[in-house]
């Protein structure tokens, strides 16, 4: 919704470099994990001969997930940015003490983010193989995250019912 084409001309890269390769094992990132689904799902859908496997998100010392956009953000709004994962970390561990509510799960996340964001694009239970919306999480739910801190736009998630927290 807050992206319309950009994963159209994911797929027809993806799907080009996949053909020219031919089989093979890729390995996409599950911190955007939105993609990953899109890019398996296309795969499926052309029948190609790749197996595509998703790598957990790497993070830094402090928690933030790894990404190139984090060289944008000024000291202040990386100290910012901690928020993301706090939220998440917070949510999953009220989804490990028993918390299913996908609106209430997403409140806990989204009071962290609220705080130091610019902007939130979403902050949204949903589930983990189809990405349909949730109102109760009672199995494998992605809880995401994407919003502004300054001009830069970030994303992040924890797959509820998989991962650990990740301030674990």
């Amino acid at each position: 919704v807050h992206r319309p084409g950009h994963f159209d001309g994911v797929t027809t890269v993806v799907a080009k470099l996949f053909a020219a390769i031919g089989p093979c094992t890729a390995v996409f990132g599950r911190k955007d994990y939105q993609q990953l689904l899109v890019v398996r799902r296309m795969a499926r859908d052309l029948m190609a001969p790749v197996e595509i496997l998703g790598h957990p998100i790497v993070r830094e010392p402090d928690g933030l997930a790894m990404s190139s956009r984090n060289a944008y953000l000024t000291a202040e709004e990386r100290a910012r940015a901690l928020a993301i994962v706090r939220g998440l970390d917070a949510a999953a561990r009220r989804f490990a003490a028993g918390e299913h509510g996908a609106r209430d799960l997403e409140r806990v996340a989204r009071a962290s983010i609220e705080a130091v964001a610019t902007s939130i694009d979403y902050v949204e239970a949903r589930d983990a193989d189809t990405l349909e919306a949730l109102d109760v999480v009672s199995h494998r739910a992605v809880l995401a995250v994407a919003c502004r801190v300054g001009t830069t736009r970030l994303i992040d998630n924890v797959v509820l019912g998989e991962d650990t927290p990740p301030l674990a």
